[in-house]
């Protein structure tokens, strides 16, 4: 795995070995970021000076290209201990402790956030139906700021019904992967 562009370009990442951690592949991360990078979403690039959240994070790999391509902070929720020791791993050798937060976190339950975000990606388990709990327990304790960029990963037959505060903008397949693609608006508060 590597990063795909920004200052950390062609950077290795590591990845655990085995089937606890899926990371997407680069051709799919490579695809999403084409589009965060032109607009169509957003004004401008969407990840440029944003304060991101990177859900069920695993390697790290949509935080830290955000960070590569010019976002200005990423906190990383992933509750998988060792995994965790990995993701920090990534974060160290990229040298962006300073840009970085890594909380000890499940995205179903977690923490009042500190500040709103106005990029996410959640990449829960495939076929375990985590999102739309995520997607609810974020927005209800703080972690998305009013017409934030979420973008949420699936297998590419899961379905996802936007859920209420979330606006379904579109979906993009990528091999095994789909990304879902949301706005969400802080009018509808949400309970977890």
């Amino acid at each position: 795995m590597r990063v795909i562009g920004g200052k950390h370009r062609g950077r290795k990442l590591l990845a655990p070995e085995g089937k606890e951690v899926r990371p997407t592949s680069e051709r799919a991360r490579e695809a999403l970021f084409d589009i965060l990078a032109h607009g169509r979403l957003s004004d401008g690039p969407a990840y440029e000076d944003a304060q991101v959240l990177d859900a069920f994070a695993g390697t790290g790999a949509f935080g830290l290209e955000a960070l590569s391509r010019g976002a200005r902070r990423v906190t990383f929720m992933e509750k998988d201990r060792q995994v965790r020791a990995l993701l920090q791993q990534n974060v160290d050798a990229l040298g962006e402790t300073q840009q970085a937060a890594i909380l000890s976190a499940d995205a179903t339950r977690p923490p009042r956030a500190s500040g709103a975000c106005s990029l996410a990606f959640l990449d829960p388990p495939y076929r375990e139906d985590l999102a739309a709990p995520a997607l609810k327990a974020l927005a209800a304790t703080g972690w998305f700021a009013a017409g934030a960029l979420v973008i949420v990963e699936l297998a590419t037959r899961e379905d996802l019904e936007a859920p209420a505060g979330f606006e379904l903008l579109e979906e993009r397949r990528y091999g095994a992967a789909k990304f879902v693609f949301f706005r969400y608006s802080a009018r509808e508060r949400t309970s977890p």
